[in-house]
This record gives structure tokens, C-alpha cells and sequence, in this order.
């Protein structure tokens, strides 16, 4: 699935979402010229957009070089009980992924949960506590349940309201929110 690219826990189908893609750029971290590169910004003073290769992510190299984070957990509902290191996982070794807004990481079980890739209607109907949550953040808009749902049955992965699915790695429960151009 990621044709010899590093392992990420927390985000394990970067091509898949977009985040990384085939490309013979030279890293501007290591040098190298792997064939991937992470397709994406970064949060700090250097913008690294088709600038480095999953592997400078994976090993924290490009986040300590230029002194960035992939993912901004600020403002996210952390766990209290959140095992040590789970935070700079996230933030240095994760490639992050593109939403509307501020992106936003969730989290179930005292652990972060796996980052699976925008999700529309059609892929939340598969994952009914999913898209629970969803109808539940957009009933907290002031919408009434009936248009809440509507709201969701809108969602789509290529248009302007869109979800963003994760999994817990212990349970296995499904997780997301909307969000909108």
C-alpha cells in the first residue's frame, strides 16, 4: 500500500490521502532523492510544501532541522491520561493531512487515533459511530436534528463540506468531524 515508504502509526496511508506523492525531487533535509515526497505544509518558520521526503518526517529529522510541526495538536482535546511522546508522534514524525479549516487530530482511548482519510457521506454510512459524532457537531451549530443530518448526508470527499475519519488503535471505534469551505 506504501510501496516501501516508513511506517507511520498514526497516519499509515500518506499516499493514499494525499499527503505524500511520487516525485524526483531532492530532499532539502537529507539530500536524498527517494521518489516520494510529503506534498503538504508544515506549522513554523520554514514551508516545506514538496520540500522533504517521508523519511526526514518519519525519523523527526525535518521537524528538529527546521524547527516544525506536521500536525498543530493546539487547541485539540487531549486525554488526560495521554501516554508520554504520543504529542510529538503526532506533531514531528506524522505527516499531516489537508482540510478546509485548521485541521484537527482526535483522540479515543488515551491515544491519538489513526488518521484514515476525508470522508463523505457514502463512507460514513460504513462507520455509523462516525457518523454519529458528525451529526452530533453539526446539531451543536443550532441545527435541529433533521437538518443536521441533512448537513451530513451532504458531506463529500471532493466538495466543500467534507469529514475526516479516523480510528481508534484500541477499540477500533470510528471517529470524525466536518468541516467546510
Amino acid at each position: 500500500m506504501n510501496e516501501g515508504l516508513p511506517e507511520f502509526d498514526y497516519h499509515p496511508d500518506p499516499i493514499g490521502t494525499g499527503a505524500v506523492q511520487s516525485q524526483t525531487r531532492t530532499c532539502r533535509c537529507c539530500g536524498e532523492r527517494r521518489g516520494w515526497v510529503y506534498v503538504l505544509g508544515a506549522y513554523g518558520p520554514t514551508d516545506l510544501r514538496d520540500e522533504v521526503c517521508p523519511w526526514c518526517i518519519a525519523d523527526g529529522s525535518a521537524a528538529a532541522r527546521f524547527d516544525v510541526r506536521f500536525n498543530d495538536l493546539t487547541g485539540c482535546d487531549l486525554p488526560p491520561n495521554l501516554a508520554e511522546g504520543v504529542v510529538d508522534e503526532v506533531e514531528q514524525r506524522t505527516p499531516g493531512f489537508a482540510a478546509w479549516q485548521q485541521e484537527r487530530w482526535l483522540f479515543h482511548c488515551d491515544d491519538a487515533a489513526v488518521f484514515r482519510g476525508a470522508a463523505g457521506w457514502e463512507e460514513l454510512e460504513d462507520h455509523p459511530d462516525a457518523l454519529a459524532m458528525v451529526v452530533e457537531q453539526v446539531a451543536g451549530w443550532g441545527l435541529d436534528p433533521e437538518d443536521a443530518m441533512a448537513v451530513a448526508g451532504s458531506l463529500d470527499v471532493d466538495d466543500a463540506a467534507t469529514a475526516y475519519l479516523f480510528e481508534c488503535r484500541h477499540c477500533g471505534a470510528h471517529l470524525a468531524y466536518a468541516d467546510m469551505a
